[in-house]
């Protein structure tokens, strides 16, 4: 067999390297579109493309390929119709038809987003309070979609590390963690922070001009103003919002972390430790003059960018005392965590609407249908303290035997002689799903 020369071997070498950097780089970005996101782009976004800007972008959001990815996110998220009561079942029967129509479309520059429909949604099951929630039409979903699938790696590139919220592989839970890591560390001087109605007051004119420092492509920003805005229909009633991002836009999650994206780098310039989850954060400290500081800053930044921190939901505490703090669902306090107190509310709703004395079901199907929202409950508030668990399954237990009480012809909540005749063992050999045994098992295998 003949020699490899120096330079077969060098050229040899040089091609597996490039194909174990391509292979790298693709694990890194695996979530993004590939039929957007070609290696040679993925090449140029993690080297910084040229001028720090990027161009000729609308050919790939109006790219059928792209699209049908688009719907298929879509579909999968489901959600109402919109203004134009086109369902997403409705849409798919003509997909492809509909798709070609939206390339064509945008390719054209005669697409334009149909008006937002506007509904009022419980903050919490049952509660008096009501948040708005924006619903665009199945079609402007998808191109939001598809917009989406651009432009997020151009952005995902710059975010900082702290930040958690509607990003690719990160979560609450990432949040979480850190906030544990960060108290552990002595940063117990907590800056507990509340943007008021963040959503409905970002200044267009400062987002786009945070989008445009980045893309220089004039239909992309115009399609990116276009979605800002959308038309809002509520009832009767038609307007055109001069701030904000509609709440249930799909690239709506991208806008608002682009523009607290400056907070976020102005943060860690200064020190201060920061973990945000959307328009919630909070600001870690060892001490409370570092606290009182960092709220500060937060202030002057907010005013400066036309946003305003909630007066009263905005405060310092010293999380290694009593009172503590609220972050992502859970109560921080002295060391310990367990659900605050919405979100051992919001699962007592949730109970209550399955163990209504008059629920006609039979047991068997009323614990079923417990059992699909307990498990879930539970996978998500694992960490609390364990004194958390127990009460809750005394109070589910006794909404059963107030349901069996009732059916043997007997009044009231049960009690009394109700734990005899139905004891935890009776409830635990139907299946109901025990929060503490659950428990339990957790902690033990993270001890393993």
């Amino acid at each position: 067999m003949d020699q490899w020369t120096e330079e077969q071997l060098a050229t040899v070498s040089g091609t597996a390297k490039q194909a174990r950097e391509i292979q790298e780089r693709r694990a890194r970005w695996s979530w993004v579109e590939p039929s957007v996101w070609t290696d040679r782009m993925l090449a140029v976004l993690e080297n910084g493309v040229k001028g720090g800007q990027w161009f000729s972008l609308v050919d790939k959001v109006c790219n059928l390929t792209n699209l049908g990815r688009a719907f298929a996110r879509v579909k999968a998220n489901q959600g109402a119709a919109g203004v134009d009561w086109v369902t997403v079942k409705m849409f798919e029967s003509h997909k492809e038809a509909n798709l070609e129509k939206l390339a064509r479309g945008l390719r054209e520059n005669q697409y334009r987003p149909q008006a937002v429909q506007r509904v009022w949604i419980d903050k919490q099951p049952g509660g008096k309070q009501k948040r708005p929630l924006g619903i665009p039409t199945v079609r402007d979903r998808v191109v939001q979609a598809a917009l989406r699938q651009v432009l997020e790696p151009i952005f995902e590139r710059d975010f900082a590390e702290h930040s958690y919220g509607f990003r690719p592989r990160r979560g609450c839970k990432d949040a979480l963690r850190r906030v544990d890591h960060l108290l552990e560390q002595g940063y117990t001087w907590v800056v507990d922070a509340d943007l008021k109605s963040y959503f409905d007051t970002i200044p267009h004119d400062r987002l786009l001009q945070l989008v445009r420092d980045k893309v220089s492509d004039g239909r992309v920003l115009e399609l990116v103003e276009a979605f800002l805005t959308q038309g809002i229909m509520e009832e009767a009633k038609y307007w055109i919002p001069e701030t904000g991002t509609p709440q249930g836009g799909v690239v709506s999650p991208l806008l608002s972390n682009i523009y607290l994206n400056p907070l976020d780098h102005r943060m860690e310039k200064e020190g201060v430790q920061m973990v945000r989850y959307a328009d919630d954060f909070v600001l870690l400290c060892r001490t409370e003059g570092e606290a009182r500081a960092a709220l500060e800053k937060v202030q002057t930044w907010t005013v400066a960018a036309g946003l305003q921190l909630h007066p009263e939901k905005t405060r310092v505490v010293d999380a290694s005392q009593r009172g503590g703090f609220d972050f992502l669902g859970y109560h921080f306090e002295r060391g310990m965590k367990w659900p605050r107190t919405k979100s051992i509310r919001k699962l007592k709703d949730t109970i209550r609407s399955h163990t209504r004395r008059q629920n006609g079901h039979s047991l068997k199907v009323i614990i079923s249908n417990l059992n699909r929202s307990l498990p879930g409950w539970l996978e998500y508030f694992k960490h609390s303290h364990r004194t958390t668990f127990g009460p809750l399954d005394g109070w589910i237990r006794m909404r059963l035997r107030s349901i069996l009480r009732k059916r043997a012809g007997r009044c009231g909540r049960g009690r009394g002689q109700d734990h005899h005749r139905y004891p935890n063992a009776f409830f635990a050999a139907h299946g109901l799903f025990s929060l503490t045994t659950a428990h339990a098992s957790v902690r033990q295998s993270l001890t393993r």
